[in-house]
């Protein structure tokens, strides 16, 4: 395996290149993941992560994720790789940031005319936290909502769904039949203002969780492998809610 570590961009992107040569076919996968203030775009092939940009300051995902892809395309090229397939993160999550990462995701099925494949943001989360929890232990990947709301979904260990996903305002009490039976790990850029909710012994809570697209490689994997791919002219990523616009607080006119 030969590795190639790019310049860093900044103190908030984080770069990784690796090139492995295999014989027989191993489908390229390029990844995106917009739906929360992180932005990130990453490349596999055969399971296998080779590129990878984050960033995490928030609200530029309009201005990132093209030059991310670019600069992804780029080192691909360079090694001979081009994408076999598209991963997009379908939500729930930011509105906004849903609709850029469907859209690069659509426009570049589109123009390599290649497959699109669609993960749930929770299924992603709850993936990358398999490692940290026991197999007795649900997990219950949050994002933020507004307020006290919360975009949540219970998974067990093997990522079957215990609790579809909903738009939950968590108060005291919350998920008591849930926690009275199971210890639940609770993630996310929502969990940590509901720490003072669930006060419950089964409710463990793990910090700085955010989807990755790095973290969407294996289940990517197994989509392609599947043939698991939605239709690119028609599909639309999974809001939950309708889009509240709201007035700037300091109007020009």
């Amino acid at each position: 395996m030969q590795f190639f570590l790019c310049p860093l961009l900044g103190s908030s992107f984080i770069v990784t290149f690796a090139f492995t040569i295999l014989n027989g076919f191993m489908p390229v996968i390029l990844s995106i993941e917009t739906s929360t203030p992180v932005c990130s775009c990453a490349l596999s092939r055969d399971g296998e992560l080779l590129v990878t940009r984050e960033d995490f300051r928030g609200q530029s995902h309009a201005s990132l994720l093209g030059r991310f892809v670019h600069e992804i395309m780029t080192l691909a090229r360079e090694q001979n790789l081009l994408p076999d397939a598209i991963a997009v993160s379908s939500g729930p999550g930011s509105y906004t940031g849903l609709r850029i990462g469907v859209s690069e995701a659509k426009g570049l099925g589109y123009g390599l005319n290649i497959p699109l494949i669609a993960l749930p943001t929770s299924r992603i989360m709850a993936s990358m936290m398999l490692d940290k929890a026991g197999n007795d232990v649900l997990l219950c990947p949050m994002i933020d909502a507004r307020r006290m709301e919360v975009y949540a979904t219970f998974y067990d260990h093997s990522l079957h769904t215990i609790r579809a996903t909903a738009a939950d305002i968590v108060e005291e009490g919350s998920y008591a039949d849930i926690l009275s039976a199971n210890k639940v790990l609770f993630f996310g850029n929502g969990a940590g203002k509901c720490k003072v909710h669930l006060t419950h012994p089964h409710a463990l809570f793990a910090d700085g969780v955010h989807p990755l697209a790095s973290g969407m490689v294996s289940l990517a994997e197994q989509a392609f492998a599947t043939g698991d791919f939605v239709d690119t002219a028609y599909f639309e990523p999974f809001y939950l809610k309708e889009f509240v616009a709201t007035q700037p607080k300091n109007k020009i006119f």
